[in-house]
């Protein structure tokens, strides 16, 4: 679903205590909308039964890459 919406660049899943981040990095802010939209879409077709909460999404620029 994401490598086709316009500016993806990449997309990561942290494990973490609670379960899993993921990361979703796109070149501007109508690709990463688009993508919480189409991820919430997935997840309320897919996962509804299980109760999953909707994302928390954060967004902002980058500032640091190596």
């Amino acid at each position: 679903l994401l490598t086709g919406i316009d500016g993806f660049r990449a997309y990561y899943i942290v494990r973490d205590g609670d379960g899993a981040t993921t990361i979703s990095v796109f070149d501007d802010q109508a690709g990463a909308d688009e993508s919480t939209r189409l991820a919430a879409e997935w997840v309320a077709e897919n996962l509804g039964d299980l109760g999953v909460a909707p994302p928390e999404v954060t967004s902002g620029p980058v500032i640091f890459s190596i």
